[in-house]
């Protein structure tokens, strides 16, 4: 069976919420590559390999993305709008991770075509669990577009 090149992209801008899904994803035994960018612009630069990210190495294409709606600039929305319209990027899948439970938000995630939409747990067991659970379903049981 070839080796399969999996990383995952995290747009948060937070940056204790970023440490905190460190810290649970390494005590989950993740061992794939984790990429970070803090708000909207630094993510479709990584995403279009613009910029920061000109060199492919340094932003590889993600097998999943982990968004953030609310970021400081181009918001999540605008993030998830842009990735979903093109033709190359709209296949990876993309899991809303966010604070907000407006409907609005979340239909209008769906309507873009968002792959899920889950809300931040609050406390570290419910973080270690929603997590578990995101990992073993794409990572273990998902078969993920090269």
């Amino acid at each position: 069976m070839e080796e399969k090149h999996i990383s995952l992209l995290i747009i948060e801008d937070s940056q204790a919420d970023f440490e905190s899904l460190k810290r649970v994803m390494k005590s989950l035994n993740f061992s794939y590559p984790i990429y970070r960018c803090s708000n909207g612009d630094a993510a479709l630069d990584f995403l279009f390999q613009e910029g920061d990210y000109a060199e492919p190495e340094t932003a590889p294409r993600p097998n999943l993305i982990l968004l953030d709606l609310n970021l400081p600039g181009t918001d999540g929305r605008e993030v998830l709008a842009t990735i979903k319209n093109h033709e190359e990027l709209k296949l990876i899948p993309i899991v809303v991770f966010t604070t907000s439970f407006n409907q609005k938000d979340v239909k209008f995630c769906y309507n873009q075509g968002v792959n899920n939409y889950i809300l931040k747990p609050m406390g570290l067991s419910n973080l270690t669990e929603t997590i578990n659970i995101l990992i073993r379903y794409w990572f273990e049981f998902s078969i993920l577009p090269d």
